[in-house]
């Protein structure tokens, strides 16, 4: 076990405080001790406030640096329905998200259906379906927090942490480190941040790590600008390799989403691990009780690879 992985431990894993709901209190906390953490391997982070109480953690300084290395430490809502990402495969993407979005509508039909027929009235059965659906919207949202998180994102602030302690001294002014808040609540702490750093990141190079621990295929999803800069696309091939039965690699062509806080900036670029059934690879168990896996091998890897990335030089 890693140093890095020895605070996590004491703050992150499922049944410590720290990891449970990471609501205000359990925020802060993580934010003690991640920097006290941090301040051992001789950084200086920062916390940068937004609205809606966002909390971003600075590490390093976001006007100078060449690239960014991101993670978001907020804790999703525990879905009511499980959760499935294809992000490199359009029709079974569109399609789950279309049945996502038929039972959010249809489920509260059938209280609003009991509701209009008991009371007589169709008035009486919509209202009934209407609020349904909100409280539906509601739970995905703000609902209880999911107790297990080891994937999302676990996963993205234990790799983005290790890459921190590993950097050699002399690498560090190349980059900045951010845990970016309330991801979960709609991407608002990456759009604080890219608003008050806005003129530094329009070039900047954005690697956000998100739902890295479970799965052999983890890929680099770039925005379309980045898609379009070949010199900076090109240099993510620095980190990419095969590691016996797993692989990093870049989703040049084809279909490519990732939502997640990267798409806040232009050159942005999502890193996440993907199991695969057939052709399809695919992100699943997130924002439920079944999110329980974070392979340590993937931390591993990521850190060497984006390590490499750094030393040998992003494009510019």
């Amino acid at each position: 076990m890693t140093p890095f992985f020895s605070i996590i431990v004491v703050c992150l894993n499922p049944g410590e405080k720290l990891l449970q709901t990471l609501q205000s209190i359990q925020k802060q906390e993580f934010r003690d001790a991640a920097q006290s953490y941090l301040k051992q391997f001789g950084y200086s982070p920062t916390v940068e406030k937004g609205s809606f109480g966002c909390r971003n953690m600075v590490i390093g300084d976001p006007e100078t640096a060449q690239y960014l290395i991101t993670a978001h430490y907020d804790t999703c809502a525990r879905l009511p329905i499980p959760n499935l990402i294809a992000p490199c495969n359009f029709w079974a993407f569109i399609g789950y998200q279309l049945v996502v979005v038929l039972l959010m509508f249809f489920a509260p039909a059938i209280p609003g259906a009991l509701a209009g027929l008991l009371a007589g009235s169709f008035d009486a059965g919509y209202y009934v379906w209407l609020i349904g659906v909100w409280v539906l919207i509601a739970l995905m949202l703000i609902g209880p927090a999911n107790k297990h998180n080891a994937n999302d994102n676990t996963s993205g602030v234990v790799t983005l942490l290790e890459i921190a302690r590993s950097l050699p001294e002399s690498q560090r002014g190349k980059v900045c480190f951010v845990l970016f808040d309330l991801e979960e609540a709609g991407l608002i702490g990456s759009a604080a941040y890219r608003k008050a750093h806005k003129k530094a990141s329009d070039g900047q190079l954005v690697l956000n790590l998100d739902c890295v621990g479970d799965g052999d295929h983890i890929r680099m999803l770039p925005t379309k600008k980045l898609k379009k800069d070949r010199k900076k696309l090109t240099s993510l091939y620095k980190a990419c390799g095969y590691f016996g039965k797993k692989n990093v690699l870049v989703q040049e062509k084809g279909f490519s989403v990732h939502p997640s806080d990267q798409v806040n900036f232009p050159y942005g670029v999502g890193i996440c691990a993907l199991r695969k059934k057939g052709k399809i690879l695919y992100l699943s168990r997130i924002h439920t009780p079944k999110d329980t896996v974070l392979e340590e091998t993937n931390v591993n890897i990521l850190r060497a690879a984006l390590i490499t990335f750094i030393t040998c030089g992003a494009a510019q």
